[in-house]
């Protein structure tokens, strides 16, 4: 079991791991649309959010050696389960067509730091 923290997307004096690899298999911890290094939140309402969300998924799996084609499955956290649709149009460019990870998704009562939306992801190396 490996325990991993970049630095690259959130300070590491956090209490969790941005990622930990347990044998051929990546938990990654929820990711929300802050601005690298910070805990402020990118502009543009779920729209920024979410490619913020995307990009820190992206630079915590390639600071590890691994990148989105990885993952198999993903959970999204809505603060508002009516921007189902705004996420998605975001979210899908991040993949090639017809290679999504699974995905389940649902309204949430709050999010860390007021968040629109965070997303957990489960990989395989």
């Amino acid at each position: 079991m490996s325990f991993k923290n970049s630095g690259k997307v959130l300070p590491t004096n956090l209490p969790f791991s941005e990622l930990v690899e347990v044998g051929d298999t990546l938990y990654l911890s929820g990711q929300i649309g802050n601005k690298p290094g910070t805990l402020e939140l990118a502009d543009g309402g779920i729209a920024g959010e979410t490619k913020q969300v995307m990009e820190n998924i992206k630079t915590s799996l390639e600071a590890h050696g691994y990148g989105l084609e990885n993952l198999v499955k993903c959970t999204v956290m809505l603060a508002d389960i009516g921007e189902w649709g705004a996420f998605n149009k975001v979210y899908k460019d991040y993949f090639a067509e017809g290679r999504f990870p699974a995905r389940a998704a649902f309204g949430a009562n709050g999010l860390a730091i007021g968040a629109a939306v965070e997303v957990d992801c489960i990989g395989a190396k």
